[in-house]
């Protein structure tokens, strides 16, 4: 369970770091203000990129900590530059780092209770990784993949699938 989630969510939080870096690069290079992309969205009814980038690390860092068995800690989202967001994933990152692999023994029978539509819903550890934790945190990184592209940041599927 280990290596189905921390190291999943670490080698595509790597890749967001990546991508986040080459959006920095096309705003330096075309002029463009950074806030033009940070808080662009797909469509008036979804968050901006710069909550796309928060929820990722948030489902990374929760998922892997609900799945050792600990009370998640809670990351403030006061992010406003690509910097910011850039130690965001870091934090994130270093978090999942401090959970060892003996931690997520049994992981995939151990109940996790979350809140799903504002009430309390119990699964499996391997239902919450598979059914809620990584689509939730794929749907939000794919979000901010696809607005950067939607912006011209050349990018491709390489980068979204980060280092093999």
């Amino acid at each position: 369970m280990h290596r189905r989630s921390v190291a999943v969510y670490d080698r595509f939080l790597g890749a967001l770091a990546a991508i986040l870096g080459k959006a920095e690069a096309h705003c330096a290079a075309r002029g463009i203000k950074p806030e033009a992309l940070l808080q662009d969205r797909l469509f008036p009814d979804m968050f901006p990129l710069v909550k796309q980038v928060q929820l990722a690390c948030d489902f990374a860092a929760r998922g892997a900590a609900r799945l050792a068995g600990e009370m998640p800690k809670s990351f403030p989202d006061t992010e406003t530059s690509f910097g910011e967001l850039q130690a965001r994933i870091a934090a994130a990152r270093d978090y999942m780092a401090g959970f060892d692999a003996p931690a997520y023994d049994g992981a995939e029978a151990r109940g996790i209770t979350i809140k799903i539509g504002g009430a309390d819903r119990t699964l499996t550890g391997e239902d919450f990784l598979d059914f809620y934790s990584l689509p939730q945190f794929h749907f939000h990184l794919t979000t901010a993949y696809a607005i950067l592209r939607h912006n011209g940041v050349e990018l491709g599927k390489r980068d979204y699938m980060g280092a093999a």
